[in-house]
C-alpha cells in the first residue's frame, strides 16, 4: 500500500525510535577510528561488555554472575533463541511454548527438530501459565521451556510467587526454562530476574538485551545469562555461527549499559505519553485492555462485534489507512484481541486518533 503511494501509520512493529544514549555513540565513533578495532573478535565477547552487563544485573536484578563465566554476549538476544534450542534440544524432544508467545520460540524449535507443545496463557489467569494445567499434560520427554516476563504480547508482569514455582516445576520435570527478558525497562520499574531467585541457575537461563531497554535495536547486542556449564554448551554452537561481534559495538554498549535510573525514565516519559494517545485509539474502537501493563505495546481485547482481531485489523487498514497488530499472530489465544506499538510519534498517534474518529465502525 505504502509502495502505491498510500499513506499508511504502521502501529504494528516494536521497532525503536528513540535515540540511543549520546555517551554510547560517542564511544562507538571514538573506537571506530581506531585502526586496531576492525578485526575478527572473541566468540566471549569482549571482557569490558560482560563486566558492564554483570555490573547492571548486580544494579538493577540483584543478581550476582561471574563475567568471566556466566555471561555471553550475542549479537541480539534472538540470535540466542536459535543458539539455546540447537545446544539443548535434539530432534524428537518437546518444547513448551507459550500461546500467546514470539513466534520465533516456535520457528526455531522446528528448525531443531522438536516436537512443540503449546501451553495456555490467558485474561482470566494474568497471563501466566497455569501449572496444574502444565502438568495435565505429557511432560516426560521436554526439555526446554520458554517464558517471557515481562509478556509480549500482552504486557503482563511476572510474580515473585509465579518465578519461585516455575523454578520448582522445572526441578520436579528436570526442564532447562529460559526466560526472555528485553522488555523489562520500558514502563516499568519494578526489575525482575528470574535468575534473582533461589534454585534458577540449576534450571534456568535469561536473555536479555539492549534493543527495547536502550533504544538499540539496529546495533543487535544482547546476552545470555546463566550457570557457567550452560553457557558453555551455548558457546559451542555460537562459535560456529558467527565471528564475534564488531568490538567498537561492544565498547559503545558497554557504556550504554552504565546509564542511570534518569536515562530510562527520560525514555519512559516519551513512552507514557504515547501510551495515552494508544488508549485513546483503543477507547474509540471500544476495546479492553489492562492500563497496569508493561512494555512497548498496548495489549487489548476486542469488542464481541468482531470476529477476530484479524478481522478488525484488516477493516482499520482498508478504511483509515491504519496498521494494527492482529493477536492471533501470536497464538489461537490471542485471536480476539488486537496490538499497538508504542514505537511511533505522538503526531502519527495522533493521526490515527483523527482517522479512526472519522469512521463508522
Amino acid at each position: 500500500m505504502v509502495a502505491a503511494g498510500r499513506n499508511v501509520i504502521n502501529l504494528g512493529i516494536g521497532n525503536p525510535d528513540l535515540p540511543p544514549s549520546e555517551i554510547a555513540v560517542n564511544k562507538l565513533i571514538e573506537e571506530a577510528q581506531k585502526s586496531y578495532t576492525h578485526g575478527y573478535q572473541s566468540y566471549n565477547g569482549a571482557p569490558e561488555l560482560r563486566k558492564s552487563f554483570a555490573d547492571w544485573y548486580a544494579r538493577y536484578y540483584n543478581v550476582s554472575l561471574n563475567f568471566e563465566t556466566d555471561i555471553l554476549p550475542l549479537i541480539g538476544s534472538k540470535e540466542g533463541i536459535m543458539h539455546i534450542s540447537l545446544a539443548f534440544v535434539n530432534e524428537g524432544d518437546t518444547v513448551l511454548i507459550p500461546d500467546p508467545g514470539y513466534p520465533t520460540y516456535e520457528s526455531v524449535s522446528k528448525i531443531a527438530g522438536a516436537k512443540i507443545v503449546k501451553y495456555n496463557l490467558t485474561k482470566v489467569n494474568n497471563w501466566l501459565p497455569d501449572f496444574d494445567e502444565l502438568r495435565r499434560l505429557d511432560l516426560a520427554n521436554v526439555k526446554l521451556m520458554w517464558v517471557n516476563y515481562p509478556h509480549m504480547p500482552t504486557g503482563a508482569p511476572a510474580t515473585d510467587a509465579f518465578f519461585t514455582e516455575l523454578i520448582q516445576f522445572a526441578n520436579e520435570y528436570n526442564i532447562l526454562i529460559v526466560n526472555d527478558n528485553p522488555y523489562d525497562f520500558i514502563l516499568n520499574t519494578d526489575h525482575r530476574s528470574i535468575l534473582a531467585f533461589p534454585g534458577a541457575f540449576e534450571v534456568a537461563l535469561e536473555l536479555n538485551s539492549l534493543s527495547k531497554a536502550h533504544n538499540m535495536a539496529g546495533w543487535r547486542v544482547g546476552a545470555v545469562f546463566g550457570r557457567a556449564d550452560y553457557i558453555a554448551t551455548v558457546l559451542k554452537i555460537k562459535s560456529n555461527m558467527d565471528s564475534g561481534m564488531y568490538l567498537p559495538v561492544q565498547l559503545a554498549a558497554a557504556e550504554a549499559l552504565k546509564a542511570n535510573d534518569d536515562w530510562y525514565e527520560k525514555n519512559n516519559v516519551a513512552y507514557r505519553e504515547r501510551r495515552t494517545y494508544a488508549w485513546q485509539i483503543l477507547d474509540i474502537l471500544e476495546c479492553d485492555y489492562d492500563k497496569l501493563a508493561q512494555g512497548m505495546f498496548v495489549w487489548a481485547q476486542i469488542p464481541k462485534k468482531y470476529k477476530s482481531g484479524f478481522q478488525l485489523s484488516d477493516l482499520l487498514l482498508d478504511k483509515s489507512k491504519v496498521f494494527i497488530t492482529p493477536g492471533g499472530i501470536f497464538g489461537k489465544n490471542g485471536e480476539n484481541y488486537i496490538r499497538i506499538s508504542l514505537c511511533a510519534t505522538t503526531a502519527q498517534l495522533k493521526e490515527t486518533i483523527q482517522r479512526i474518529s472519522d469512521l463508522k465502525l
